[in-house]
């Protein structure tokens, strides 16, 4: 058989997109088809991203006891963090563990930028322990702590065009603690924030795929998350 990497790529986001267009149309009950959403993105991500990555639908909380808002969309470390709570079908991880967080909706508007851009930032305000690291040699200093990727996943955008200025002003709107570093609209682009401002593209390959490989770039850049206190969560035991 002769394989060809363009097919597979594009083979990639055609599942994606299919799946999202199929619960669109299917679903007429917004709370299900929410829900629909957000497991055809969470199962993307935990299909293709090395397994040392878990995704989850999650709360996010610190060891000062303060929890996020649930997040759609949590890849956080299954490989270095020591607990990760499963209570009644709700998961909670340790804010150290987090390397990304993602909203999911059905279509890209200022209502849903702002609503993401407010989960974003609940994680992120969460304080994050690091502890120097032991070797056989010795110990290296505590690892600075990451940025937390945001973002907001969709199927389509209700602005025309699709991913034009009004998208960017939404962006802008609130590029601090709740910045959206990265967002996909599956049937027409990517979009989001960096230091040198907001950006928007329309790639002439597929937009899931396109994101998904920039998500693993952008998460190969951020190492491994920091040396949890496990003593600093042990308190609450008292």
């Amino acid at each position: 058989m002769n394989w060809s990497l363009n097919d597979l790529l594009a083979g990639l986001h055609e599942e994606v997109e299919h799946r999202l267009r199929t619960s669109r149309k299917t679903l007429g009950h917004a709370p299900t088809l929410g829900d629909a959403s957000e497991a055809v993105w969470r199962e993307m991500l935990a299909d293709y991203l090395p397994k040392r990555y878990s995704v989850a639908k999650a709360t996010v909380i610190d060891s000062l006891g303060v929890a996020s808002d649930q997040v759609d969309i949590v890849i956080f470390d299954r490989q270095y963090t020591p607990f990760i709570f499963n209570f009644q079908g709700g998961v909670v991880v340790p804010a150290e563990s987090v390397y990304a967080v993602f909203e999911s909706k059905q279509a890209l508007n200022a209502q849903h930028i702002e609503y993401s851009q407010k989960k974003v930032a609940s994680v992120r305000s969460l304080h994050r322990t690091s502890l120097p690291v032991p070797y056989a040699a010795g110990t290296y200093g505590p690892k600075p702590l990451h940025h937390i990727l945001g973002g907001l996943l969709t199927f389509e955008s209700e602005w025309k065009p699709p991913l034009g200025d009004a998208l960017s002003r939404a962006l802008e709107a609130n590029a601090g603690s709740g910045r959206i570093d990265m967002g996909c609209v599956a049937a027409h682009g990517l979009f989001g924030c960096d230091a040198s401002g907001c950006f928007s593209s329309e790639p002439h390959g597929k937009p899931a795929t396109a994101f998904l490989l920039e998500l693993i770039a952008r998460l190969q850049s951020s190492a491994t998350v920091p040396m949890i206190d496990i003593r600093a969560y042990a308190k609450w035991l008292a």
